[in-house]
């Protein structure tokens, strides 16, 4: 495919992510009803489509139009490319410009600072008020892809170690100053995992931000430890690495762990999972980690879309569900234990305004931990509290 035709089709997929549909699974379709699209044909129509949703609001102003095709404009527009040298209609080519579309348009910089920066609107006025002096800058990096960052498990490997194993493999890293177990790739992303420091456990994927809020709890040898919303477990896994405490995990969807037994088989570590009928047959804990369902706003780059459907009525049912889980949390804490609070979240209804109200209304708690990360860290944004049970 021409570079003009990979243009045309990423314009068709995103008129269709307007519609509703989520763009992974039209982009998978795609790949089926055209399998002459070579895999740099595919990597480059995604990297088109992820682009401009992240841009979704500028790209449209700069491109005239709330639609693929005007957000495909304003794409060539913001990287300093004539339109005119790609909207041709010849061959596959998107169809040339109309008259309207040649006339002079705002450039980034003429736009409104929401709409430059790419703010959702409906969550504007909470990102301000979250952010402070930080919107702009974060907001700004939010519009760009997020770095690839591995975690190495020492279970297995140091992390210079891991860097030299996978620099053999042709994989370049570099150490993150957010975690000890961190490390940056900056060149052979693709690679990872057909890699053998990756199929030997020796590294997993997890962004950096991540890394460090597992860093935060604490873990004393022996302790038993749940993380109550595993996910696919990296968390646990990240923790589980630190040392010989003894690691259970839960979700509320438990399709979510299906990999979990093979990963932590891979990285040399035991997991238990629990179902919800084990939890407090399981209890107490000396730690339970609640790395709660939220609006996502810290990983925006990694998952674009929810920047643009995520609505304050959402928020609203996101943070009544938070409260619930930190109380139901707590109650499997034991005397003298820890409860960890986080979210990939900026917004402070999701975070600190959380763990403000469990501990208005929950004698015998206190704070002893705090961090708070936006991509300015280098990471995903990231909220982590830890709160400590008296022992009583």
């Amino acid at each position: 495919m021409t570079p003009a035709a990979r243009i045309a089709a990423a314009a068709e997929l995103l008129d269709a992510w307007r519609e509703g549909a989520p763009a992974e699974k039209l982009l998978t379709t795609w790949a089926r009803q055209n399998r002459f699209a070579g895999s740099k044909d595919r990597a480059a129509i995604r990297d088109h489509v992820f682009d401009a949703i992240r841009c979704a609001r500028s790209f449209s102003a700069l491109g005239g139009a709330a639609t693929g095709r005007g957000m495909m404009l304003g794409a060539l527009r913001a990287e300093g490319t004539d339109p005119g040298t790609v909207f041709t209609g010849e061959g596959h080519a998107p169809a040339p410009l109309s008259e309207a579309e040649r006339a002079p348009m705002p450039g980034l910089a003429d736009l409104p600072e929401a709409v430059a920066c790419d703010c959702p609107e409906a969550l504007e006025e909470m990102l301000r008020d979250s952010l402070g002096p930080a919107f702009r800058p974060v907001m700004d990096l939010l519009r760009h892809r997020a770095p690839v960052f591995l975690r190495v498990n020492l279970r297995r490997s140091g992390r210079d170690e891991a860097a030299a194993q996978l620099a053999g493999e042709g994989i370049e890293t570099r150490p993150h100053a957010l975690s000890p177990t961190a490390l940056e790739v900056t060149a052979g992303a693709r690679r990872v995992q057909q890699s053998r420091a990756f199929a030997d456990g020796v590294v997993e994927l997890q962004d950096a931000a991540s890394q460090a809020v597992a860093d935060l709890m604490p873990l004393d040898a022996g302790a038993r430890v749940l993380d109550l919303c595993a996910g696919g477990g990296g968390k646990t896994l990240a923790m589980a690495a630190r040392g010989t405490a003894r690691h259970y995990a839960h979700d509320a969807a438990p399709q979510r762990m299906r990999d979990l037994p093979d990963r932590a088989a891979r990285a040399g570590i035991a997991v238990t999972c629990l179902d919800g009928a084990d939890l407090d047959e399981a209890a107490p804990f000396d730690l339970v980690l609640c790395d709660v369902p939220c609006s996502g706003s810290g990983a925006w780059r990694r998952s674009p879309e929810a920047k643009w459907r995520t609505t304050p009525d959402d928020l609203a049912r996101l943070t009544a569900l938070q409260a619930g889980i930190l109380d139901r949390a707590a109650a499997l804490v034991a005397p003298g234990g820890h409860l960890g609070y986080a979210t990939c979240s900026l917004l402070s209804a999701e975070n600190d305004a959380q763990v403000a109200r469990f501990l208005a209304n929950t004698p015998g708690w206190t704070e002893v931990a705090e961090r708070r990360l936006t991509p300015l860290d280098g990471g995903d944004g990231f909220y982590a509290a830890v709160l400590r049970r008296g022992d009583g």
